[in-house]
C-alpha cells in the first residue's frame, strides 16, 4: 500500500511545483515563446505538404451556409508540384489554412464553382493574406461566367485596405502590383464534357458543368498529376457529368446534404414560428445531393475513396456523423470519409491506397 500513497504524494506535490511555476514571470516568457515560435515556424509543415511524393487534398472548409463552430464554409486546397490551389473560398476558410500554417506565397490560383456567397466570402482575405505572404505575381482566379464581377468587387473592397498596406510597409516589401487579382473566364461545355481549364507544369485541371439550377453557370473540376487524379463535385444535384469526369479518379469529393435532418430543421422552424427558415429548409432539398446518392456517384465511376464535403447540416459530433450517413453503408460499406476541416488526403505518386489523416 506504500507505493500508491507514495505516488499519489508525488503527483500532489508535482501539481503545485507546476501551479506555482506558471505564475513565475520567467516561466511564462519561456512558455510563450515557444508557442510563439510552434504558430510561426511552418518549415515541417511545408516539407509535409509540398513534397513531390503524392497528389493532396487538403479540407480547408468543410461546412455550409449553415453555421458550425468547428467548420469553415467549403474550401479545398489542392496540393501539386510545390504549389496550392484552392477551389472555393468559404468564409473563414482563410482562417483555417493560418492555423494550421499553410505557406501563402506557395498558391497557385484559386478555382471557383460558383457564386453562392458561401462558396466565395473569403477572397478577399485570401488575397491580402497570400500577398503579404510574399505571393510572387497576382492572383489568378478561374471561374465560369461572373468571375469578372466577383473579383473586381472585391479588389474595390480591398483597395483602401491594400493602400494602407504599400504605405505602412513600403512599396518595395508590398508591391501594389502583386496585391492584384486577374480573373479568367472559363469556356464549360453546356453537355458536361470536361474541358481543359488551367495547366501548370505535369498539372492539368478540367472543368464540367454540374446541375445546381437555378444557379447557373455552376461547375466542378478534375485535377490530373503524375498518374493521380481527384475530382472536387462543387454543389449539384446527383448527375452524370461528375459520374463521367470521376471515371478513373483515385478520390471523389463530393458534396453532401442529409434531406432527412433538413426536413427536421423545417418541421422545427415552421413549429416555432420561424417562417422563413422554414421556406429555406423545404427549398433546398431541390439542388443538392444526397449523402446516399453521392455514394452512387462514387459507385457509378468506379472511384475507390469518396470524400463528402459541404456538409448540410453540418455534423457536431461523432453520432451526428452516423444519423447523417444512415443509409450509405448499404450500397457503399467501404471507402467513405466524411471531411473534417484539417484533413488531408494523400494519394501517392507511387501508387497505392491514399492516405487519410487530420492536421492539427
Amino acid at each position: 500500500m506504500k507505493f500508491p500513497k507514495i505516488l499519489l504524494a508525488a503527483i500532489v506535490v508535482l501539481g503545485i511545483v507546476a501551479a506555482v511555476a506558471v505564475n513565475v514571470p520567467a516561466v511564462q516568457d519561456r512558455l510563450i515563446g515557444r508557442v510563439i515560435r510552434t504558430n510561426i515556424d511552418n518549415h515541417a509543415r511545408v516539407a509535409q505538404l509540398f513534397a513531390d511524393d503524392a497528389l493532396r487534398l487538403l479540407v480547408c472548409g468543410s461546412s455550409s451556409p449553415l453555421p458550425s463552430p468547428d467548420r469553415a464554409r467549403p474550401c479545398l486546397a489542392v496540393i501539386a508540384g510545390g504549389r496550392f490551389y484552392v477551389v472555393d473560398t468559404g468564409s473563414g476558410s482563410w482562417n483555417t489554412m493560418a492555423l494550421l500554417r499553410m505557406p501563402g506565397e506557395r498558391i497557385g490560383a484559386v478555382f471557383f464553382t460558383h457564386y453562392h456567397s458561401d462558396h466565395i466570402g473569403d477572397l478577399g482575405e485570401l488575397n491580402m493574406q497570400t500577398w503579404v505572404a510574399g505571393r510572387p505575381m497576382p492572383l489568378p482566379v478561374y471561374g465560369p461566367a461572373g468571375v469578372e464581377s466577383v473579383v473586381a468587387g472585391f479588389q474595390q473592397a480591398y483597395a483602401l485596405d491594400a493602400g494602407y498596406r504599400t504605405a505602412h510597409h513600403g512599396a518595395d516589401f508590398l508591391p501594389p502590383a502583386l496585391g492584384m487579382m486577374q480573373a479568367h473566364v472559363l469556356t464549360v461545355p453546356d453537355d458536361g464534357t470536361p474541358a481543359t481549364a488551367f495547366e501548370d507544369g505535369a498539372l492539368k485541371v478540367s472543368v464540367f458543368a454540374v446541375d445546381h439550377a437555378p444557379i447557373h453557370p455552376a461547375v466542378g473540376y478534375r485535377f490530373d498529376y503524375k498518374g493521380r487524379s481527384l475530382v472536387i463535385s462543387g454543389d449539384t444535384v446527383k448527375t452524370q457529368s461528375v459520374i463521367d469526369a470521376a471515371r478513373g479518379a483515385d478520390l471523389l469529393a463530393h458534396e453532401a446534404q442529409n434531406n432527412d435532418l433538413v426536413k427536421r430543421m423545417h418541421d422545427a422552424a415552421e413549429l416555432l414560428g420561424r417562417t422563413r427558415y422554414a421556406k429555406i429548409f423545404h427549398d433546398i432539398p431541390s439542388y443538392h445531393t444526397t449523402p446516399v446518392e453521392a455514394a452512387e456517384v462514387a459507385n457509378a465511376a468506379g472511384v475507390p475513396l469518396l470524400l463528402m464535403y459541404h456538409l448540410t447540416p453540418p455534423p457536431p459530433n461523432r453520432i451526428a456523423e452516423r444519423v447523417f450517413l444512415r443509409g450509405v453503408s448499404k450500397i457503399r460499406d467501404h471507402g467513405v470519409v466524411l471531411a473534417r476541416d484539417g484533413m488531408l488526403i494523400e494519394l501517392p505518386l507511387a501508387g497505392g491506397e491514399a492516405r487519410v489523416s487530420e492536421l492539427r
